[in-house]
């Protein structure tokens, strides 16, 4: 059953509650309405109040915050956490700032305190944003304009009330690949859904996309999504972000943001453009996940959706039609 959830204090600031503060540089223009909340775990937050408006802040704590501090069943054989749990790793910390209603922007702040501006190349674009409701709906992957004093804007993919988990997936030049993540709300009257049931196949706009492969806890497990369309194999998908596919992974609860990578690259005299593109994903604990494939055909990057149950019984995706994907997200919808 649906529980509906009052999200109030329309806010007209973005505040980020990290800890200690330092200055950075003031992005001018009216307020978007949202809040955003320095939530590393997988509170909510949502309690009826505004927080305080804020230009900028941030909470570096490197001893707190690095990767070698990490503990339990997500620690690694290097002792990391999964992406997306912390807001500052490593000497960056990801800071949303004031911007023009209807847009979202942000700056990663480097070790020496002031706005990255260099960034690496990395899956074609040097700023991949992905946002999704605590819920696990509502996905949005875009890619956001960079200026010249550090700062990250692009139209708001924050698409209704909610508090919504914002990664950051970047590389600064010269230092290791991070992803960062911040909660951010969106007031108003949210209904919450439900988390829909695993199934081998799911279809958007007319695409039917099928998963194969079972994934266990703490290893690394073959994908394969195959895409056909009135039952026909699509064997020219188009290359997307340096691949034939984009697979993102979101843990249920604390949305811990997954490492996934395809397998093969297009133009590499192996790799087929469809109907199948393979990934290797890690799972580090049990648990449900939910899975968001892009792929790019006829000019039109498409999301597909899928919900895995890790180190479960009922984690083998079910045949079709016996538990039907409910268009938890929004289908068709393109990418900047």
């Amino acid at each position: 059953m649906n529980t509906v959830t009052k999200l109030s204090g329309f806010a007209l600031g973005l505040a980020v509650v990290f800890g200690t503060a330092y200055g950075v540089g003031q992005v001018t223009g009216p307020v978007a309405p949202v809040v955003a909340t320095g939530h590393d775990g997988d509170s909510h937050g949502d309690n009826g109040s505004a927080a305080p408006e804020h230009d900028d802040a941030s909470g570096h704590d490197d001893g707190a915050a690095g990767h070698g501090n990490a503990s339990g069943p997500d620690a690694g054989a290097a002792g990391h956490l999964p992406g997306g749990l912390l807001v500052a790793d490593r000497g960056y910390t990801l800071l949303p700032v004031r911007a023009p209603e209807g847009e979202f922007a942000f700056r990663i702040i480097g070790p020496d305190g002031d706005p990255v501006t260099r960034y690496d190349v990395a899956h074609d674009k040097k700023m991949h944003l992905i946002v999704a409701r605590r819920d696990l709906s509502g996905f949005r992957h875009v890619h956001p304009e960079l200026a010249a004093d550090g700062t990250w804007r692009v139209a708001s993919p924050l698409g209704g009330p909610g508090v919504w988990r914002a990664f950051a997936d970047f590389t600064p030049t010269g230092a290791e690949p991070l992803t960062l993540g911040v909660d951010v709300t969106v007031p108003g009257e949210l209904t919450e859904r439900p988390l829909p049931a695993p199934a081998s196949s799911t279809t958007v706009d007319g695409y039917t996309v099928t998963l194969d492969g079972t994934p266990q806890p703490g290893g690394t497990a073959t994908l394969a999504l195959t895409v056909s369309r009135d039952g026909v194999p699509v064997t020219d998908l188009e290359p997307y972000l340096g691949a034939y596919g984009h697979l993102v992974a979101l843990r249920q609860g604390d949305l811990a943001y997954l490492h996934v990578h395809p397998e093969g690259v297009p133009g590499d005299g192996r790799t087929a453009p469809g109907p199948q593109v393979t990934f290797a994903a890690e799972f580090p604990s049990a648990g449900a996940y939910r899975l968001y494939l892009d792929f790019q055909h006829g000019g039109v990057v498409r999301t597909a959706e899928f919900t895995v149950h890790v180190g479960d019984p009922g984690s083998v995706p079910v045949p079709p039609g016996t538990a039907p994907d409910d268009g938890h997200g929004v289908p068709g919808h393109e990418h900047n």
